[in-house]
């Protein structure tokens, strides 16, 4: 849980699909609590995740700037610190990523990182650094599906529900340092939800799982569920993803800005 502990969530907290879906909405924040639960432990609420989406200039344009932020809270600091940022800028025209950096604090483990996407070349440079290291870069060959951890979190929030088939698999493209890793994902169906603190929603299920770059292979990472809103905003909603002892647990706490009316709460 300790390297690439945003990102990983982010990724259980993603429906992914079709990258010429992606969906930005300026003003729109995401608050989730992220929690452990064992066998013999009640659930412990461990850290919160926040996502919010404005827009700024860069590089003499107008752009979608998406913050991910992930941060434990101060009862659990006393076993692990986590203090961890994310932040992509989005061409509003193509809605490809221009940028992606990350500024990890975990523990006594520090990392930062970059990407610069080019996608008329269909290449990405990326560089990183962890602690006091010596930064390395390498280029990276991109394809229609390759995205870094943010841009997997709005892949396809404006895809239709009707374009789901039960039992329907599909693979995305994760952009993780010097490698390509793959996302797996299966659409299970239609599935009514209740949230904690938040009430009951109309959800779409699906189960997910992470592979490595060798041999596309999805053997050495476990399923995990995904929930997200039966409506226009397609809201990540709920996620439960097994470890060695017990589970992890990622829940929406607040919504903010959102562009579509959250029909899917059921009232």
């Amino acid at each position: 849980m300790k390297r690439f502990l945003l990102p990983t969530l982010l990724l259980l907290l993603l429906l992914p699909a079709k990258a010429s879906a992606q969906l930005y909405h300026p003003g729109e924040e995401l608050s989730y609590s992220v929690s452990y639960r064992a066998k013999f432990f009640p659930n412990v609420e461990a850290a919160t995740v926040t996502v919010k989406t404005s827009k700024e200039e860069y590089n003499g344009q107008e752009v979608y700037k998406v913050v991910g932020h992930g941060k434990t809270l101060p009862t659990y600091r006393l076993f692990f610190t986590l203090d961890d940022y994310y932040t992509i800028r989005i061409d509003p025209q193509t809605l490809r990523t221009l940028r992606f950096d990350s500024d990890l604090h975990e523990g006594d483990y520090t990392f930062r990182s970059y990407y610069n996407y080019d996608w008329e070349r269909m290449v990405a440079s990326t560089w990183w650094q962890s602690r006091q290291r010596t930064p390395r870069q390498r280029q990276l060959n991109l394809t229609r599906e390759s995205m870094d951890a943010i841009s997997l979190f709005f892949n396809m929030r404006s895809a239709k529900a009707d374009s789901f088939r039960e039992g329907e698999q599909r693979t995305l493209q994760l952009l993780l340092e010097d490698t390509v890793r793959y996302l797996n994902y299966r659409f299970i169906g239609r599935e009514e939800k209740k949230i904690r603190r938040m009430g009951k929603f109309r959800t779409l299920k699906f189960a997910c799982q992470i592979g490595s770059s060798e041999g596309y292979s999805f053997t050495d990472g476990d399923e995990f569920f995904l929930w997200i809103s039966d409506d226009k905003n397609k809201i990540p909603l709920w996620l439960e993803s097994p470890i060695k002892v017990g589970s992890i647990q990622a829940y929406v706490t607040e919504l903010k800005g959102l562009k579509y009316p959250l029909d899917s709460k059921i009232k």
